[in-house]
């Protein structure tokens, strides 16, 4: 059985005790599981399939919705684009259409 005690540090109480630390101290060489995240538009084919695809291989995602979600305005500012569907990985768009 494991235990994990913190290092007491001075300032914020949650600089050690983040899921990440958590995780990586309970589970070691253990994949973590990717953080998915698509800019979507209703009625989009190629949203649809990228979905499908991430669903055909079993990756989790969180789809967001334009106008519903965000704004055309933040997809311009988060993706530098202004097309669909903006995927992004771990925090960094790896494309889109």
């Amino acid at each position: 059985e494991k235990m994990f005690i913190e290092p007491d540090q001075p300032g914020d109480p949650f600089e050690v005790s983040d899921a990440d630390t958590l995780f990586e101290y309970l589970y070691g060489d253990a994949e973590k599981p990717l953080d998915v995240t698509l800019l979507t538009r209703e009625g989009c084919p190629f949203c649809a399939k990228a979905k499908a695809l991430l669903a055909e291989r079993g990756i989790e995602y969180e789809a967001l919705e334009l106008n519903q979600d965000y704004s055309y305005r933040s997809l311009r500012a988060l993706a530098a684009a202004d097309s669909y569907p903006q995927v992004f990985i771990n925090g960094e768009k790896i494309g889109g259409c």
